[in-house]
């Protein structure tokens, strides 16, 4: 696959409500039709289904790295490739938050009877920091190549970003802001997702201990265009046709939509997790770390308002320590203790087939 850039614009005036939206850039040069990408949602309702529904529609779908295993990963990637050549896969690049020993345990002490309604033990509980298999996925990237690889929570270094594109595939970066614009500039990246802070779930910010600034995304992106000319997908509260071409007439050559496809057919979301978001009781999100030691924005619940104050800072250490009980509580159908990861637009979010809803925001 070809990485030059040399034909990829940017920028365009606002397109009609309700005209056509048609693919430019990248992704056309992959063969897409409409600027729409499913953007990579870990933990689960980043299915192969969800990705291939959003091929089907005439965009591009990513499988979510994060969580997952090599193996997993592999399997995930051959089961889509069966069904379409057009997708990519997203990896967390390490970029871990230590946790202090003795937030950890205080933090532990104030879960203590949550898990223990159930069943999770704390007791003997230790901060575990991981690199979620890092080494491991790159090779299985390298050595099975997929049309796109992105990467969010941090910058990976020239070598990895050199080994993919010799690979063959196209190498994506999420950044928060233009600072981060220009670290990933300089290690030869082929364009960058730029995310405001109004997406659901984690923010790629490279430094999660720093507030993430409530910038509006159409300054955000011309915060970074400022910084350089690679092409720009746009991510963070697009869930309808407006906010889409506002997006792409800021000068995005594509939106990258979560969770507006969260409650789609095809999304790996829990039903407890899907049933939430269409919650109208649930009126408000926050950006927070009380689930992972990172900041991630989710709908409030009665995990929020008990723990969102008291937790520290530490990823992945509190991801694996609230995760038990966040499985447990899907599980039995409790809302108020899972993470309800959810954007903006959240209100948005249908239960049709992902390809309805990426072809009604594209204008088709």
């Amino acid at each position: 696959m070809s990485n030059s850039k040399e034909n990829f614009t940017h920028g365009a005036d606002m397109p009609l409500p309700g005209a056509r939206l048609h693919a430019r850039g990248l992704l056309q040069a992959l063969g897409a039709e409409i600027p729409l990408v499913a953007a990579p949602m870990a933990g689960g309702p980043s299915t192969p289904q969800l990705v291939v529904a959003a091929a089907r529609a005439g965009g591009l779908g990513f499988l979510a790295g994060g969580y997952k295993t090599a193996g997993q990963l592999a399997e995930q990637i051959s089961e889509v490739r069966r069904l379409t050549s057009r997708f990519g896969v997203n990896l967390f690049v390490p970029n871990a938050v230590p946790v202090e020993r003795a937030a950890f345990i205080a933090y532990c002490g104030l879960l203590g009877e949550l898990a223990a309604k159930y069943g999770v033990d704390l007791g003997n509980a230790e901060p575990a920091e991981d690199d979620d298999n890092w080494d491991t996925k790159i090779a299985v990237l390298v050595g099975d190549p997929v049309p796109v690889v992105s990467f969010t929570f941090g910058l990976p270094t020239r070598d990895v970003v050199h080994r993919l594109q010799e690979a063959g595939s196209l190498v994506m970066q999420t950044v928060t802001n233009a600072a981060e614009a220009r670290q990933a500039v300089s290690v030869g990246v082929d364009g960058l997702i730029v995310q405001g802070s109004l997406a659901g779930g984690h923010s790629g910010t490279f430094t999660p201990d720093a507030p993430i600034r409530d910038t509006p995304l159409v300054q955000l992106l011309a915060d970074v265009r400022a910084q350089t000319e690679l092409p720009i997908w746009a991510a963070g509260g697009l869930s309808t046709p407006r906010a889409v071409r506002e997006a792409l007439a800021a000068g995005a050559e594509a939106a990258v939509v979560g969770t507006v496809l969260l409650r789609s057919e095809e999304s790996g979301a829990s039903a407890t997790y899907k049933a939430a978001l269409a919650d109208p009781a649930r009126t408000g999100t926050v950006m927070t770390t009380a689930f992972s030691g990172r900041p991630a924005r989710a709908l409030r619940n009665e995990f929020v308002e008990r723990f969102h104050a008291v937790a520290p800072l530490g990823y992945p250490a509190l991801h694996h320590l609230t995760s038990p009980i966040r499985k447990a509580a899907a599980a039995a159908g409790d809302q108020e203790n899972i993470n309800i990861w959810a954007g903006a637009g959240y209100r948005d979010a249908s239960n049709e087939s992902a390809s309805v809803i990426l072809r009604r925001l594209g204008g088709r």
